[in-house]
């Protein structure tokens, strides 16, 4: 992932045969597809890989049970079908949820989603027990042959407040089925990429960097990093921007031929919640509750928190949107009405985050009723065709990006020469049986300790031995009380395509999210970059205060939170000595 040589070949050759816009995990998984067969494919993104809506996602990986509803059964198929598949092919990062299912009521919402279906009405309705039963029937039925997980089992209420005490005591039933959830959706997205580089000089990528409409003809390819800009000549535009596709739309077609909108997407936000009681409380279930207005929530326990969301709100501008002080509120309510007796107070929300849900343009007044599937549309002008990707959710981004990438081949003429659907990638290949017994080989390889290989096995699967060994080759020391070393952050930053704080921070690594990221971490993190990157003192400064104004205004962290994290660090430290 060196930029300057991908630079420099681009220089030497402007012309590809398509070039990506937008590195989020559906523009990285068309990427993939298109490297793999040999296409001379480019990727750009005028910020970080995945640092938009693929990285506000509920981090969960599901068929979307309550999609059953609006009668979208083949995406409801498609998404368990790809969903089974990341089990297999990202062990490392996917794994299977259980899924409980709070039930208030026997046959509410029956009628009432019967007409949804057939498109009668738009309101949200609660959903009995019968209504529940039938859709995880569908469910079960859907995945009958692969059988990968148990089917779904009822419970009655007394059994259900045996297992959590803590639900509303009005509760009639529970309902629990599986799904699967992702750890680090973020890094899949840099796996995905490194996937389609290993296919050769064809492929290339660049992070921070825009396509504009060159003054005399042609376009503009301008990196937001050194400033230098430079003309390409794509035989195909592929528009993988998500909520931003009309955005880019502007900037690719001249003004008075630009297209009709095609995206209308909406919000949601989720918290970050520091309560280890609520987080025992869960037993590895994620909750998958209505709230009283209808509206579907979730609650799962993730890295040694809670994640609590979200919200369905229409937005404008997808460039600003993040978690509001009502959109918290709401969500602690609808915690409040499911779980009455769990108080969350506003110190123990770590994080927050918000992105935009990727939906085509709609005027229906109720956002849950807008079609989440999705489709890709052409669109010809003067210059190359421009291939744009609507809708789409996390779940079924390979199966996504292989439709895309078959109509570009279809429109480039050439053959498609391998199939993705069973390859796995990342630190998903070679995946042990026995991860103990493969932990303690890579322990025994490189002279770091058995807990290092686990921790180091956690964050990347396999890829932890490449992580391993360049540890091994120079002294390290760990950062503070973080779980993460200096060597393995510089070993992101060279592999990685890191040119930010935050690309290291919040989306190479598990820090910001987790809640773990205190001042004197981020200091040491930024130290580290700068070294790297050899930036004086004026450029650490600027830095440091675009990472702390992000995560204020992006995430609800506050400079005075981290440095207040630095004395919890330090009395945690204290603790576990004086237990030891």
């Amino acid at each position: 992932m060196n930029r300057e040589e991908t630079l420099a070949g681009l220089r030497k050759s402007p012309k590809v045969d398509v070039c990506v816009l937008g590195g989020g995990i559906n523009g990285l998984s068309v990427f993939r597809e298109l490297a793999l067969q040999g296409v001379n494919v480019l990727v750009v993104d005028k910020g970080d890989y995945c640092s938009g809506a693929s990285a506000a996602l509920s981090r969960m990986v599901h068929g979307g049970l309550r999609y059953l509803e609006n009668g979208e059964f083949s995406l409801v198929q498609e998404s368990l079908v790809e969903r089974d598949r990341l089990l297999r092919n990202a062990p490392h990062y996917v794994a299977p949820l259980p899924t409980t299912v709070p039930i208030f009521d026997v046959f509410s919402g029956l009628g009432n989603g019967i007409v949804r279906f057939l498109g009668l009405t738009r309101r949200p309705s609660r959903r009995g027990a019968v209504a529940i039963k039938t859709g995880l029937a569908i469910y079960d039925f859907l995945t009958r042959k692969r059988a990968l997980m148990p089917k779904h089992q009822f419970r009655g209420r007394r059994s259900t407040l045996a297992k959590w005490p803590a639900l509303n005591p009005a509760i009639r039933n529970s309902a629990t089925y599986y799904d699967a959830w992702v750890s680090h959706p973020e890094r899949i997205g840099i796996e995905l990429l490194r996937d389609g580089l290993s296919a050769g000089p064809n492929a290339a990528a660049l992070n921070y960097t825009t396509i504009e409409q060159a003054p005399a003809g042609g376009f503009l390819l301008r990196d937001g990093v050194s400033g230098e800009t430079q003309t390409i000549e794509p035989t195909l535009i592929i528009n993988a921007t998500g909520g931003w596709i009309d955005i880019a739309n502007g900037s690719l077609f001249p003004e008075g031929t630009r297209p009709a909108p095609l995206m209308g997407g909406t919000k949601g936000s989720h918290l970050i919640i520091d309560h280890p009681g609520l987080r025992d409380m869960l037993d590895g279930h994620m909750i998958y509750y209505e709230n009283e207005d209808g509206r579907i929530c979730i609650l799962f326990p993730y890295l040694g928190k809670v994640l609590v969301g979200s919200t369905d709100i229409r937005v404008d501008d997808p460039g600003t949107v993040r978690c509001e002080a009502e959109e918290r509120d709401y969500i602690l309510q609808s915690l409040a009405f499911v779980l009455p007796g769990i108080v969350i107070r506003r110190q123990e929300i770590v994080f927050q985050f918000s992105g935009v849900r990727p939906l085509p343009a709609s005027n229906d007044s109720f956002t849950g009723r807008i079609p989440r599937d999705h489709f890709c549309t052409m669109l010809e002008g003067s210059g190359p065709p421009v291939l744009c990707m609507i809708g789409g959710k996390w779940t079924t981004f390979r199966s996504f990006g292989e439709l895309a990438a078959d109509m570009a081949l279809e429109r480039l003429g050439r053959p498609r020469q391998l199939d993705t659907a069973e390859r796995t990638f990342g630190g998903g290949r070679a995946f042990p049986a026995n991860p103990d017994l493969w932990i303690r080989e890579l322990a025994e390889a490189t002279g770091i300790s058995i807990d290092r290989a686990a921790k180091l096995f956690a964050r990347y699967g396999t890829d932890a031995q490449d992580v391993a060994r360049f540890i091994a080759l120079e002294p390290d020391h760990a950062l503070l009380h973080a779980g993460y070393s200096a060597r393995e952050l510089i070993h992101l930053i060279r592999q990685e395509a890191v040119e930010h704080l935050d690309d290291l921070l919040l989306r190479r690594t598990t820090l910001a999210i987790t809640g773990e990221l205190s001042a004197a971490m981020t200091n040491a993190a930024l130290d580290i970059l700068a070294a790297e990157k050899s930036w004086p003192p004026p450029r650490v400064a600027e830095e440091r205060t675009r990472f702390l104004t992000l995560l204020n205004d992006r995430h609800g962290v506050t400079e005075e939170t981290l440095s207040a994290r630095n004395e919890q660090r330090s009395e945690l430290c204290e603790t576990s000595a004086k237990s030891g």
